[in-house]
């Protein structure tokens, strides 16, 4: 699923497409919003808030999606074929562009006054101006038996990080993922990382955590299974967290994140 930092780049690339313009078509392709017609408003902005994307218009509209797993936003000239088949879930064109939604993962129209319908659950966002370390913390902490490793993919406790980065961030301050929340040394050091991790690449594809952007040394443990870890030279270890149906993959070195 996409993180933060790819999110947050859906968001800018929206922005460039279709901030200040003027619908002249939108195309809901699921059933509870197949008769909207948001045709002829103004798109006044694009955002990201967490894993999040809010596009919104006048008359105190917001176009509400997520990505989930296999969603994405793309950017056609205005008179472009569109993909076929069924993958289309939503349209947004003006004169220009058209921005087509593929494979979105969620898409609601709701009142703008009421986006706390979808996102006010969320905890502080990574990546947004509220965000705020003391809060996430406190957040965390409301259940300090769970373990870390679940408990940093709550998005009701900081909005904006997945596996990638919870992976990265547990290996560079050496907690092993299964440890208690109420257990783990210097929480807000820890969420800082993470937040200073998505900050340095929300601007870029592909996440690097090493400072290495070279193919193949791009991250410490994730997508490295099985590897030798590049501190000790253990073995990088695989698994997965969390209970059914929401369990997510989580790598580790046992050495540098002992329990």
């Amino acid at each position: 699923m996409p993180e933060g930092d790819a999110v947050h780049r859906t968001a800018a690339k929206l922005r460039r497409a279709l901030d200040g313009h003027v619908l002249t078509r939108s195309d809901f392709r699921v059933p509870r919003h197949a008769t909207a017609d948001l045709s002829g408003r103004r798109v006044l902005e694009n955002l990201s808030r967490g894993k999040h994307l809010l596009t919104r218009v006048e008359g105190d509209l917001t176009v509400h999606t997520h990505l989930r797993m296999e969603g994405s936003w793309q950017i056609f000239p205005a008179r472009a074929w569109l993909p076929r088949g069924d993958q289309v879930r939503l349209v947004l064109a003006t004169a220009e562009v058209q921005a087509v939604g593929i494979r979105l993962g969620m898409v609601d129209l709701l009142r703008t006054a009421d986006e706390d319908r979808v996102v006010g659950h969320l905890g502080p966002d990574l990546l947004g101006p509220d965000w705020d370390a003391e809060e996430a913390v406190a957040r965390l902490l409301r259940a300090p038996e769970r373990t870390i490793g679940e408990a940093l993919l709550d998005q009701r406790n900081l909005a904006g990080i997945g596996t990638i980065y919870r992976a990265e961030t547990l290996f560079l301050r050496g907690v092993w993922p299964w440890r208690p929340v109420g257990e783990v040394n210097d929480l807000v050091g820890l969420v800082s990382l993470a937040q200073r991790l998505l900050e340095a690449n929300k601007d870029r594809a592909g996440a690097v955590t090493t400072g290495d952007r070279r193919q193949g040394r791009e991250r410490w443990v994730y997508g490295r299974a099985g590897r030798p870890c590049r501190r000790c030279g253990g073995r990088i270890s695989r698994g997965e967290m969390g209970a059914n149906p929401q369990e997510r993959l989580i790598l580790w070195c046992g050495h540098c994140q002992p329990r």
